[in-house]
């Protein structure tokens, strides 16, 4: 049976070694049909080295960054042939695939990068830290609660572009010596300045609720998902109304582990194909799109599962509930925004109606949700973030020029002084 097992594992890898070979070609064939990189040219750099599947965590990132390309040209530095395909094919940024370290030292010998931000922390940014003069930035793919935004490598990089004062709270109480007021620069949240898709419908007089639950989990700590607690009752009361309309936009997963969560979800999808066939006008929408933004935007209120969904529209400012885990052993932080949040149970999805109502016209929730979004996000007036983006970078520029000057015979350019290169995987 060993030997057997061998051969398997050893076949998946050659599958896998080949589609990663095939990738890499497809991504040098492309880029030959493209003009190349003007040297000297870029001054800010994305370093992205995941591959397709974390492809969300650059998506978001796409449109702020189009904007901060009007004031510094900016690169996107792709480690990894499956992750660089995808760039290539939406609206990322112009694209230089660098899969070993002989690449990228090449490529960022003949520019002039001064800011690099990371998305995220895949081990290969380490790679990128070796080459100094020049900022290293961890900007993150999104603001919530979660351990890992509290991870001991924020203390790898210069700096971290922060949406607000609950990240900086966070990482005072669980970092050791970490000089948070100095590392860390409030931005807001950007990307809620570029919201991305088109809303497919014409508004009305409809009241607009968007549930967005995620997957029910594959440990009782993450025991979040509500599809089957909540869901099927709170959007059948919401579609026997006549005056809402329900975006329906559940987690990709929903269903992988548990079959009757998968059922319930399908059921909910049903649900809504037969109230659109009863009455076209309501156009409730069953959303499984790539693209996030219309929605949080659209919506009057929003009843969401404990995820990053939480954090995305509370950077609205618009009201929202979290729907309360059934499950004791799912985790729920209690020094955030959960701790006082608008709760609803599963036994209260049957009063949704009148929950929505209340949290759009209750003052006291109007009040508090402020507060939260304040404390998150700081200023969400439309363009502010995106204002504190570009004036972070340009604040980085800045100090760049300042130790550029004071350097006094130092070496001009990075060099390669170990044997990395033989132990990196261009795959």
């Amino acid at each position: 049976m060993s030997g057997v097992s061998d051969l398997k594992k050893a076949y998946r890898l050659l599958r896998k070694a080949l589609r990663s070979r095939k990738a890499v070609q497809r991504v040098r064939r492309h880029l030959a049909t493209l003009a190349p990189h003007p040297e000297d040219h870029y001054k800010v750099a994305v370093y992205f080295a995941d591959g397709a599947v974390n492809m969300y965590q650059m998506r978001q990132w796409y449109r702020p960054l189009a904007e901060l390309q009007k004031l510094w040209p900016v690169v996107v530095l792709a480690r990894n042939a499956g992750g660089a395909e995808k760039l290539l094919e939406e609206d990322s940024p112009p694209v230089a695939f660098v899969p070993t370290v002989r690449d990228l030292e090449r490529f960022i010998s003949r520019q002039d990068i001064r800011v690099v931000l990371y998305v995220n922390q895949n081990t290969r940014n380490f790679q990128m830290f070796r080459y100094g003069r020049r900022w290293h930035v961890f900007i993150n793919h999104g603001e919530s609660d979660k351990m890992y935004m509290t991870t001991n490598q924020y203390k790898a990089y210069d700096y971290a572009f922060v949406a607000g004062q609950a990240a900086r709270d966070r990482l005072n109480r669980t970092l050791w010596d970490y000089d948070v007021d100095n590392s860390t620069i409030e931005i807001g949240r950007p990307q809620a300045d570029h919201y991305s898709g088109i809303l497919p419908y014409t508004p009305d007089e409809r009241t607009v609720v968007l549930y967005a639950p995620t997957w029910e989990g594959d440990r009782p700590s993450a025991y979040y998902g509500s599809i089957a607690t909540h869901g099927e009752t709170l959007v059948g009361a919401l579609l026997a109304t006549g005056r809402h309309r329900v975006i329906y936009r559940p987690h990709p997963r929903s269903g992988v582990i548990d079959d009757e969560y998968g059922a319930a979800h399908r059921r909910i999808v049903a649900a809504i194909a037969e109230a659109n066939q009863a009455d076209a006008a309501a156009r409730h929408i069953f959303d499984d799109g790539p693209e996030l933004g219309w929605q949080l935007s659209a919506a009057d209120v929003a009843i969401v599962d404990i995820s990053a969904m939480v954090y995305d529209r509370l950077a609205s400012g618009k009201p929202l509930m979290i729907t309360r885990p059934m499950d004791e052993r799912a985790s729920i932080d209690t020094g955030g925004y959960l701790s006082d949040c608008e709760w609803l149970t599963a036994d209260a999805a049957a009063d949704i109606v009148s929950e929505v109502d209340r949290v759009r016209a209750d003052e006291q929730a109007i009040a508090k949700l402020r507060m939260w979004v304040q404390h998150y996000f700081g200023d969400t007036t439309p363009g502010v973030a995106t204002a504190k983006f570009h004036a972070a970078v340009e604040r980085l520029m800045g100090e760049w020029d300042e130790w550029r000057q004071r350097e006094i015979g130092a070496v001009s350019h990075d060099e390669d002084d170990d044997d990395e290169e033989a132990k990196d995987d261009e795959l």
